[in-house]
């Protein structure tokens, strides 16, 4: 019912502005531009644009076009991606005509005048691929070579090149179709996972500093002494998140890094639902996967305090 909704909405309109969260990740960036590509192929008389600040590290995946306020009005505006209004990168969604939210997380801000929400998805470039596979027939969607290299690589992105437990049968089933469109899987992967030197020494650094707790739980700190030593944003420590993943003994872990007004706080689980504690903290996101803020070092020990429980209570079971 959703689809076919979206659907006849993207038929409707002749101006269309897609959106996404801040602080981008590959399938931010696939969803979003790969929808794109899929109406500017299916409508070629549609005027189509994809917005929200860019990320250096990954223009190689999409280019965002800059537009004016008046373009909003009377348009289609879709969010990818984006669990609640705060994080929706362009705040001027709201001067649309209608508003559809397009995602995977879980619906704790059920925005717009059309929500599809899928927690069972992978990503939500498994959802626009999903929207293509249900319009084709019907609506005649056309995909391109260019359409299929942003699904896929949403879809490796935010399923960890398919070793995350979210990449399901179907997952597998659309990540077969796509690789049958003729992109570059080999460059798309190096520019997904090309490590910069201080990238890699600040790996060396966690590697050699973590601990875990009797509950299972690794605490990392990087303060903007750290960040500064190795040269590093903190955007850029993003790229670091699942690095304790396969290490013996640990089941959950939280990455503070320290900004110029806040801490961010990056929380994985490989049991413990730990989005309870992130939305506790300003934040949320999937169970095994979430973010928050704090504003304080003091505070950090309040999230820590909370994973701590969390995990104690996984082990009991």
């Amino acid at each position: 019912m959703f689809k076919k909704e979206i659907l006849e909405s993207i038929k409707e309109f002749d101006t269309i502005i897609i959106h996404r969260h801040v602080r981008p990740d590959p399938d931010a960036y696939g969803s979003q531009s790969g929808l794109a590509e899929i109406i500017r192929s299916t409508y070629p008389k549609k005027s189509v644009y994809v917005v929200g600040e860019a990320d250096p590290s990954l223009r190689f995946l999409a280019e965002l076009d800059q537009i004016e306020d008046e373009t909003f009005e009377g348009a289609l505006v879709i969010v990818c991606d984006t669990a609640n209004q705060e994080r929706i990168c362009d705040q001027r969604y709201t001067k649309g005509k209608k508003v559809i939210k397009i995602d995977h997380h879980p619906n704790h801000d059920p925005y717009g005048d059309i929500t599809w929400v899928n927690t069972d998805a992978s990503s939500t470039s498994e959802m626009i691929y999903e929207l293509f596979r249900y319009g084709k027939k019907e609506y005649g969607l056309v995909l391109s070579n260019e359409g299929a290299r942003l699904l896929f690589a949403g879809i490796v992105g935010d399923t960890g090149r398919f070793l995350f437990p979210s990449a399901s049968a179907t997952t597998f089933q659309y990540a077969s179709e796509l690789v049958k469109y003729n992109f570059d899987r080999t460059a798309l992967y190096d520019n997904l996972y090309n490590t910069k030197h201080s990238i890699a020494k600040l790996k060396g650094y966690i590697l050699q500093n973590f601990t875990v707790s009797s509950n299972g739980l690794s605490t990392i700190k990087i303060t903007k002494e750290t960040l500064q030593e190795f040269g590093l944003t903190s955007r850029e420590t993003s790229q670091l998140v699942g690095v304790l993943g396969d290490i013996e003994g640990i089941i959950a872990w939280v990455f503070f890094i320290e900004e110029e007004d806040a801490i961010r706080v990056r929380l994985r689980s490989r049991g413990p639902i730990i989005n309870i504690v992130a939305q506790k903290y300003n934040g949320g996101g999937h169970p095994l996967a979430s973010g928050a803020t704090v504003y304080s070092w003091e505070e950090t020990d309040e999230v820590v305090k909370d994973l701590e429980d969390v995990c104690f209570q996984y082990q009991q079971k």
